[in-house]
């Protein structure tokens, strides 16, 4: 275990309130039980044959849920709710679920806030919306956010822990990437600076999946279902025109996640381009030759995309949005117009049908599965802020829902490993290049590709 790391989870107080959810502390009576302080969950489940070091508390990962023993008293506790950054699948689920546990509790006082953190800033004369189990029962029928989202906002740390001194708030709840959540971290200190006794819990949200030490990020899976649609759309375009192509843009900033999860989804993607594997476009083992050999081959051919994918090469000046976040060229109409131009100084005819459903894909209800994600998540962040976590976010680590100090979540993102099993199992599914760059070069390697 890396000693930089240190899962230790921060507490308000000593828990010292009995908690109005009545469940067991013994197994075998058929009642839900509470989970013990001493319940914790490893980070990474694969051992190596031999002795192993012993674990110290920082090394573990505290287990997520409703304790016999609260700090809050339920009838005090005035708890915010917000959403910041870009539309995701579930967020509405997740408001849903934290409301509807937070009265399980007793809690009277939950205010939406509206338009991220700048519904806290005076300047934008935002009103909270009062929360509760009725006017949140249906919104997990709808896609975007109940409450209204915005970027930035975040750095404004002292105006908005005014605004929660004025409100009497003690509870405030995170919905948002990592933007949302490194400003969450900076609310809480300056917070911890005053003297209050707040709790801050945050729900990660990334529709990219690439929060680290989580399994998975809520709305991924409404995503990659979503975009699966859209391949198979672009796939029937491909294969009734001559030397068709079908190109499908999808969000992945830094992480290609959704472009490799479609493709196993689909088995109708032959080319995936992802920001952690880099590839030429022109040259003998280009992407453009191997697209070529594909309609050579078969007449037709479907490639996704990611959207941070190319992108060293496209930005030339960095320009950031009022996230912080990198303002990235759109490479899909880049790759329709360079693909059109390629063949079109080979004289070769095609068809390339060029779709881009990012937004439809983000402002879409969640699936099943990520409603069940969502409900989930929402309950584990209610039960840790009422026990006086803080400073931390809410995820599932090896099938468990953990408390993640917000420190370390923030500290790295998740990537597609271009030597893990993910990769390699997308490579099967499309049996694109190994490698498509033209000076690549590795002992016993030679990047050739069979065709099918």
């Amino acid at each position: 275990m890396s000693e930089s790391l240190d899962f230790t989870i921060e507490e308000l107080g000593n828990r010292n309130i009995h908690s109005p959810i009545a469940m067991s502390k013994t197994y075998g009576d058929l009642i839900a039980n509470y989970v013990r302080d001493d319940e914790f969950v490893v980070i990474k489940p694969q051992v190596s044959l031999g002795e192993q070091p012993p674990l110290k508390r920082s090394d573990v990962l505290e287990l997520a849920g409703p304790r016999e023993m609260i700090y809050f008293t339920p009838h005090h506790v005035h708890a915010g709710i917000v959403s910041c950054g870009g539309l995701c699948p579930g967020i509405n689920d997740v408001i849903r679920a934290i409301v509807r546990c937070l009265v399980r509790y007793g809690v009277t006082r939950i205010s939406g806030i509206r338009f991220g953190y700048k519904g806290f800033l005076p300047e934008y004369h935002f009103d909270v919306i009062p929360l509760d189990q009725k006017n949140v029962d249906d919104i997990h029928k709808l896609g975007g956010t109940f409450l209204g989202s915005a970027r930035g906002g975040g750095k404004e740390v002292e105006k908005i822990v005014d605004a929660m001194e004025q409100l009497n708030m003690n509870v405030l709840f995170t919905i948002g990437g990592d933007g949302t959540q490194r400003g969450s971290l900076d609310i809480a200190n300056e917070i911890e600076k005053r003297g209050l006794k707040i709790a801050t819990v945050g729900i990660p949200k990334t529709v990219d999946n690439d929060f680290s030490f989580i399994e998975r990020s809520f709305g991924f899976d409404t995503a990659v279902s979503k975009a699966v649609d859209v391949v198979t759309a672009a796939h029937m375009e491909a294969v009734s025109a001559i030397n068709g192509i079908g190109l499908v843009k999808v969000m992945g900033r830094e992480s290609g996640f959704i472009a490799v999860h479609t493709a196993l989804a689909s088995h109708e993607v032959n080319f995936v381009l992802i920001p952690e594997v880099p590839f030429d476009l022109e040259g003998p083992n280009g992407f453009f030759h191997h697209l070529e050999m594909r309609l050579q081959r078969r007449n037709h051919a479907v490639i996704v995309i990611a959207e941070g994918a190319l992108q060293d090469q496209l930005i030339k000046e960095v320009k950031t949005d009022a996230g912080g976040n990198v303002k990235m060229e759109d490479v899909g109409s880049y790759m329709r117009d360079q693909i059109q131009k390629y063949f079109s100084d080979k004289k070769i005819e095609i068809n390339l049908k060029y779709i881009d459903p990012s937004y439809i894909i983000r402002s879409a209800p969640a699936s099943p599965v990520d409603s069940i994600y969502c409900e989930r998540l929402g309950n584990a962040a209610a039960h840790a802020a009422m026990a006086g976590k803080n400073k931390c976010i809410i995820g599932l680590v090896n099938g468990e829902f953990v408390h993640l100090p917000t420190k370390v979540a923030v500290s790295q993102r998740n990537h597609v490993d271009p030597e893990g099993s993910l990769w390699r199992d997308c490579q099967d599914a499309t049996q694109q290049p190994v490698i498509m760059l033209n000076n690549y070069q590795s002992e016993g390697f030679t990047a050739e590709y069979n065709f099918s």
